[in-house]
């Protein structure tokens, strides 16, 4: 098993594969994060995967993760491109699980979204992850090997969340203004992954979220609730622009309400927090 990208989400894939006694590499970039890795129980590649040669990976065969993320600017990922070229010339893994984003679709104006609808991403962080399903799917084509996309929502977790922001008191939009988001817990999505490498059809595309969307005001508003601390200040949707970072705004400019059926039905997944009141209820 291999885990490009061992950041959060894939140190705890791959401790939940060495608990169950199967051999995990990871790959990683950083000196900091391979130490991490280590203590996580895999061997650990230190790669660049956009620029290094990447014979060491050794996939020809193999059950592969790809949640390396692209780089943070174009609209393109040389990064996938790069490693589907390794492909070609070390051998293609059996099967690869990639780790994309519901942000393919773009803003559908709140409506309620499953996996036929036709990607139209607009932001450049989107772009690139399009780019990047595209040319996996050609790449599966022609060699052959599986592929399943899983297009991920908002992640938390009880130690991934927003308390700094809320404690700074950094505004959020007005309620009755905000757009659809969708969410999922992380330890959900961990056992969607295995469950993805384990028995998704070759070809599958699932949206991966708890199904129950909200507003990103109402997910600040239950934390703080849930942490006990003072609701972030409202404001209208028009002020947002210089009261909220850049990386805020480019969300707030999306609505969708994101299907799970596909997921539920096709995988068999029981979600453990199927709603973020669940979610939330062991963190405090």
């Amino acid at each position: 098993m291999i885990i490009l990208g061992c950041g959060y989400i894939g140190q705890a894939l791959a401790k939940r594969y060495r608990q169950r006694g199967e051999p995990v590499v990871g790959v990683v970039r950083s000196a900091q994060t391979a130490m991490e890795v280590e203590a996580a129980g895999a061997r650990v590649l230190q790669l660049d995967l956009s620029r290094d040669d990447l014979a060491s990976l050794e996939p020809a065969g193999k059950q592969l993760f790809h949640l390396a993320p692209p780089p943070s600017e174009g609209d393109d990922d040389p990064l996938t491109a790069h490693l589907i070229e390794a492909f070609e010339h070390y051998g293609h893994p059996r099967r690869l699980v990639y780790i994309g984003t519901t942000g393919v679709y773009g803003d559908c104006e709140g409506a309620w979204v499953d996996e036929a609808w036709q990607p139209r991403p607009t932001a450049s962080r989107s772009l690139r992850r399009w780019d990047a399903e595209q040319r996996l799917r050609q790449w599966s084509r022609e060699s052959g090997a599986e592929l399943v996309i899983l297009r991920v929502a908002g992640i938390y977790a009880c130690d991934r969340l927003p308390l700094a922001r809320i404690r700074s008191a950094q505004p959020v939009v007005k309620a009755d203004e905000a757009p659809w988001s969708n969410r999922i817990h992380a330890e959900d999505l961990i056992e969607i992954c295995i469950a993805a490498m384990e028995r998704a059809p070759s070809g599958a595309v699932y949206n991966v979220c708890d199904g129950h969307p909200s507003t990103m005001t109402d997910y600040f508003c239950q934390v703080a609730d849930a942490a006990g601390l003072p609701q972030p200040p409202q404001i209208p949707l028009a002020e947002a622009d210089g009261q909220v970072s850049a990386g805020m705004l480019s969300y707030l400019k999306e609505s969708r309400r994101l299907s799970n059926q596909r997921l539920l039905e096709e995988l068999g997944v029981h979600l453990r927090y199927p709603d973020l009141a669940q979610g939330l209820a062991p963190c405090f």
